[in-house]
């Protein structure tokens, strides 16, 4: 069963911007809660790190995203965001939500150079 969604990849220019969705029911977890990561997996290599937000709201980011991502929780909406602008060809790569042990299936995010 997967407890989180993710949503908002797409394909997209180099500088572009997408916005990803992280969204799961209260059921099984309340975000204000826990901290949440976004990760990413590029063909080839391995899953890293992009950013994350702790229950406390502190944020922290990737050396490679800092100035350009943004992560930010909406409580009401128990839902997490990453806002990804200036985008370029290396941030292409599946991005997946991380809460506890639980992963989302993953969104495809493509910028084309």
């Amino acid at each position: 069963q997967v407890l989180l969604v993710e949503s908002g990849g797409g394909l997209v220019q180099t500088g572009g911007s997408l916005r990803l969705s992280c969204s799961a029911s209260r059921i099984f977890f309340v975000f204000s809660r826990n901290d949440v990561a976004w990760y990413r997996q590029a063909p080839g290599k391995q899953r890293e790190l992009v950013a994350g937000i702790s229950s406390g709201g502190r944020t922290n980011y990737a050396d490679s995203v800092k100035g350009r991502f943004t992560v930010s929780r909406d409580n009401a909406e128990n839902t997490v965001f990453l806002q990804m602008n200036a985008l370029k060809p290396e941030d292409t790569a599946v991005y997946y939500c991380n809460c506890r042990r639980s992963w989302g299936q993953g969104t495809q995010v493509t910028v084309s150079s």
